[in-house]
């Protein structure tokens, strides 16, 4: 691994998943807030880290592999909290949408990159907006309404996630057409 700004900011991204936890679970009037503002920071470098790597020529392999792990580690984490928190069948459904497609993507994207095929799965236009209300919608439910945004906040942050849910299966089964689409031959996945 080369030591890049861009790898730096994949890896502090990581290590802001226990500060998110921690924050999430601290008694105080802030904690919402806090987690809240950790995981935003995340979201920020995730946007940050990729920008400079492109633009500083400093993309790498490593990066190209710890970014997206960096992004599941962190959004999985999340995800997990609001269902403890919230303790609700939506939130538990979105959840398991969410993650089942990081992961399913992540094995296709695997399947095709050992199959020579890994240029025909990039990331999508569709992908980057579940990505961005994913982060918000997170962002908003992580800071929780006994301390933080009103009921309208809560509101907006239930109907971004709703909307990210739609998208994150849109984005798979666009992703599912590539890789159908693209095994003519007989292999299994």
């Amino acid at each position: 691994m080369r030591w890049t700004l861009p790898n730096i900011l994949t890896l502090l991204r990581v290590g802001c998943i226990p500060l998110m936890v921690a924050a999430f679970y601290l008694a105080g009037p802030y904690s919402g807030f806090l987690s809240a503002l950790i995981f935003l920071i995340a979201a920020i470098t995730d946007w940050f880290d990729g920008w400079l790597a492109r633009t500083l020529n400093q993309e790498s392999e490593f990066g190209a592999f710890m970014d997206p792990v960096a992004d599941k580690l962190i959004v999985a984490t999340a995800l997990v909290l609001l269902v403890a928190h919230y303790d609700n069948m939506w939130i538990t459904l979105a959840a398991m949408v969410i993650i089942g497609r990081e992961i399913l993507v992540s094995a296709l994207r695997e399947w095709m990159a050992r199959s020579g095929r890994s240029e025909s799965v990039a990331v999508t236009i569709v992908a980057k907006f579940k990505t961005t209300l994913q982060m918000t919608a997170i962002t908003i439910l992580l800071w929780r309404s006994d301390e933080g945004p009103s009921d309208t906040w809560l509101l907006a942050g239930y109907v971004a996630m709703v909307i990210a849910v739609v998208l994150t299966l849109w984005s798979m089964w666009s992703y599912l057409q590539v890789m159908l689409g693209s095994s003519g031959n007989n292999e299994t996945a």
